[in-house]
């Protein structure tokens, strides 16, 4: 089992401390569940899109920067999109050289946000998993510092500085929806809160990382598609993650991409909130019902991205 000792609510109040200055205290907002056809009394959104580099992985990325060495040919990075636009924003505010690995199903907001950031852009394989085995030949041949999306100790104390805010802003809630990747966010935020509330995740049902390691009991390959696999889709979910996500996450929810896009379209049409599908995912489970709270149960869901070329303006 992962050695989870170094993921403490103690280091993440340290680590949001060390990172305050380069992030984003993100809003909430409070409405009825009516608003969306559903017979809640209580909705609480945390709006993450709105962090710096539109996800909240600008958390992890700074966290490493600034908790680690960092040498001075600077990082290398393996990201599906968010975590390598987030390291490139990172390392642009700090000054340190950044490499981001990507595969092809990269959507063009994110890699063009990684370029316009100033990090060195290289296209691999298909999917998360090859990207990865790119950096890591590139690292073992620069001397580069990995930055990992999800499995790194730095990572998960930068991630869970959300569920700090969550709860010195909305101490009142029960439960919280997180959609899920490899799991550094879900790890983090479950790390700060135990179990004091119920901690719901939500995968695609083409990207069931998450609901295949419980099932196992350990993290498994898994497959990885869908309409949002350049974010929640890596090949498993991460050992640091698992081994707390097992003793502190309630239960996994598997949705379809047809509900993360109705999702989308009624964060957008009820908020004006444009969200990623990533993004959205958490949400889904509850518009679709495949969550189904219990009478009362104050719900929160984190909208954890929005990097996406999905909303067009004009005129």
């Amino acid at each position: 089992m992962a050695d989870i000792t170094p993921i403490t609510r103690e280091r993440i109040a340290e680590t949001e401390t060390t990172i305050r200055p380069y992030v984003r205290r993100t809003p909430l907002v409070r409405l009825g569940g009516s608003d969306f056809g559903l017979s809640l009394q209580s909705l609480t959104f945390k709006l993450e899109m709105l962090q710096h580099s539109g996800s909240f992985k600008a958390r992890g990325a700074f966290a490493n920067l600034l908790l680690r060495k960092t040498p001075e040919v600077g990082v290398v990075a393996a990201s599906g999109g968010n975590h390598g636009v987030a390291v490139a924003f990172a390392a642009q505010r700090l000054n340190v050289p950044a490499t981001i690995f990507v595969p092809d199903i990269t959507s063009p907001a994110k890699a063009e946000a990684i370029r316009n950031y100033g990090a060195n852009l290289v296209f691999a394989g298909s999917r998360y998993a090859d990207a990865l085995i790119a950096s890591e030949a590139h690292i073992a041949k620069s001397g580069a510092m990995a930055i990992h999306a999800f499995d790194q100790a730095e990572t998960l104390l930068g991630q869970g500085t959300v569920g700090l805010e969550l709860e010195q802003d909305a101490p009142e809630i029960d439960t919280l929806l997180v959609a899920v990747g490899g799991g550094g966010l879900i790890g983090g935020i479950a790390a700060w809160y135990g179990s004091r509330i119920k901690i719901v995740a939500m995968e695609p049902e083409s990207a069931p990382t998450l609901h295949a390691a419980f099932a196992a009991g350990h993290p498994v390959d898994a497959p990885a598609g869908g309409i949002a696999a350049d974010s929640l889709a890596p090949r498993r979910v991460g050992e640091l993650m698992f081994a707390i996500a097992r003793n502190h996450v309630s239960q996994v929810t598997l949705v379809t991409d047809d509900a993360i896009r109705e999702a989308q379209a009624a964060l957008w049409s009820k908020l004006r909130v444009v969200a990623e599908p990533g993004g959205a995912a958490a949400f889904a489970a509850l518009l679709s019902a495949r969550y189904q709270p219990s009478k009362g149960e104050r719900v929160a869901v984190l909208l954890c991205g929005a990097n996406t070329t999905a909303v067009r303006f004009e005129g």
